[in-house]
């Protein structure tokens, strides 16, 4: 019954958007959020079908493209300080709000600076509480860092040069918003989005269903001058369940299934990673490069109370561990080679600046485990006290293929499992010696990696979970600000990458990999490694 009266609102709505009533041409592009969605406001945009959904309602100064370059958006151009603190913003004239009751007589006004400097400030105003508030807090000294020169020229001034920054804007967070709208709605913003993004929204009933429609005034045109979205509407549903959103996949429910669930991974892909037989043809699959580093992490502040007694705090039980992994088989039997194996760093593949070859990680090589772990004291692991390893239920196998191997190489560990929310907990807090994380790309850029080990991102003032500690990373941290030329910040990093292997507080599981199912019908996706949905360019042609 719900989907009927979804269908039927559906219908409705995209004859509302259509005054001729002429239906015949009009694309829906059907997807299913599993996460949920709590708000529409890019303020806080923190979960990934936040930002899906963010992505179709909104602009920022910049974007990224497929290859995960920076390039205009609102922004035609912009030019840098020679010390790197002041950025000067160059307005597009022609990009316009989304209608809404709370313009003038309806009708969406023209973007100006003013708005920019509004909705920056707004991401560090505590009396909002924006969940990425962190783009900016530690930057500026407050709102007048950003400046509105005249309607179509903005500044940002910065306390100290941060060379990052550009890409750090193309966040979801840093889209623009109308104060008036934003200020009438308040907290209800949430549900009442108004962007100047390819889509519109139109309606939500929160956990079933939401629509967006085709935003006739937007912007952007493709390379013949077409304007762009193609689709007419997008329409979202919430089932939480992998496999019954699957399901409604095959049955062609929907255009787009994001990620495999272990549950049924084998039924769709061989060990290879190529689709069975069963559904060879179905659909189309897309993979690539995801930045996601999967990886356990180890405490080594022998500072901490809980370190000074760990098997972990010593160098050559941590490089151990690493050589005791096979990777390769991990990835193939428990992931269906849905992984690139970690063999290099922390900054993972697919990331602007990775080097297969300029890191040296850790490769699968048990004898040399041994050695190591006979080095450190303990021949074979005897009277080497067990190590406790903290996961939680999505990766319970995984890790229990860890525990064999580490087994085999003579270090026993008892595996911990806990719910995702007290893990993160107890992490943030350093209060796990051994532990299963993940670390997912806020921005295209590899300092949001390497900042996991600054010391002075230490708990509780940042992410270093680890507790890591090494002086020459951190000059090597802060001198990288300043460098304006990608490639000579690049090489830079890879020093910063092998100064953390060296130290091996981390063991690198593997890079995950983007897994995109489409229909046969739709072409014009987008293909990048932050796995981000990109629907202005899609099309979905009548046949399947």
């Amino acid at each position: 019954m719900n989907k009927l009266i979804g269908c039927l609102c559906l219908l409705l709505l995209l004859s509302a958007c259509n005054p001729t009533g002429n239906n015949t041409h009009q694309t829906v592009f059907n997807i299913n959020l599993d996460e949920g969605l709590s708000s529409l406001d890019p303020a806080f945009c923190r979960n990934h079908n936040t930002i899906w959904m963010d992505n179709q309602l909104y602009n920022g100064l910049v974007q990224i493209n497929d290859s995960l370059k920076t390039i205009p958006c609102i922004a035609k151009a912009w030019d840098i300080s020679a010390d790197g603190k002041t950025y000067t913003f160059h307005l597009r004239n022609d990009v316009y709000f989304q209608d809404d009751a709370h313009f003038t007589n309806g009708i969406g006004r023209k973007v100006t600076a003013a708005d920019f400097a509004y909705s920056f400030g707004r991401l560090i105003d505590p009396k909002v509480a924006s969940s990425g508030s962190w783009i900016f807090s530690d930057k500026v000294t407050g709102k007048q860092a950003f400046a509105a020169l005249n309607d179509s020229t903005f500044r940002i001034t910065l306390k100290q040069p941060f060379a990052p920054f550009i890409s750090m804007l193309t966040a979801q967070y840093c889209s623009v918003v109308p104060k008036e709208v934003v200020e009438f709605y308040g907290k209800d913003f949430r549900s009442h989005p108004v962007g100047t993004g390819p889509f519109k929204f139109k309606y939500w009933k929160e956990g079933e269903v939401m629509v967006l429609l085709k935003n006739e005034k937007y912007w952007e045109k493709d390379n013949s001058g077409k304007q762009l979205p193609y689709l007419d509407a997008i329409r979202a549903t919430f089932i939480d369940d992998k496999q019954t959103a699957f399901m409604e996949f095959i049955k062609k429910n929907l255009d787009f299934f994001n990620d495999i669930d272990g549950s049924y991974r084998d039924d769709i892909l061989t060990k290879d990673g190529n689709i069975t037989q069963k559904y060879k043809g179905k659909f189309l699959l897309s993979t690539g490069p995801y930045l996601n580093t999967m990886y356990l992490g180890m405490l080594v502040d022998t500072n901490l109370a809980i370190v000074k007694h760990s098997p972990l705090r010593i160098l050559k039980i941590r490089q151990a561990i690493n050589y005791a992994i096979d990777k390769q088989k991990l990835i193939k039997y428990l992931r269906n080679s849905l992984g690139t194996p970690g063999y290099q760093g922390f900054i993972p593949k697919g990331m602007p600046g990775f080097s297969e070859t300029g890191i040296k990680g850790y490769t699968y090589n048990p004898a040399k485990s041994r050695r190591l772990l006979a080095e450190a004291g303990y021949p074979d692991g005897r009277n080497m006290p067990p190590i406790t390893l903290t996961t939680t239920t999505a990766y319970h196998n995984m890790i229990e293929y860890v525990q064999a191997e580490l087994e085999r190489a003579g270090i026993k560990t008892n595996i911990e499992v806990t719910q995702g929310a007290s893990l993160r907990e107890m992490v943030a807090k350093n209060g796990i010696n051994f532990f299963y994380g993940s670390w997912i790309a806020d921005y295209p850029d590899a300092e949001n990696y390497l900042s996991v080990f600054y010391s002075k991102n230490k708990i509780p003032f940042g992410p270093n979970y680890t507790g890591f500690n090494c002086p020459p990373f951190d000059r090597l941290f802060e001198q990288s600000y300043n460098i304006k030329n990608d490639e000579q910040r690049y090489a830079v990093y890879r020093q910063m990458d092998n100064l953390v292997m060296a130290q091996a507080p981390v063991v690198i599981l593997y890079y995950d990999k983007r897994v995109n199912l489409y229909q046969n019908n739709i072409s014009g996706y987008s293909l990048n490694a932050q796995n981000l949905l990109t629907l202005k360019r899609v099309r979905k042609s009548e046949s399947q």
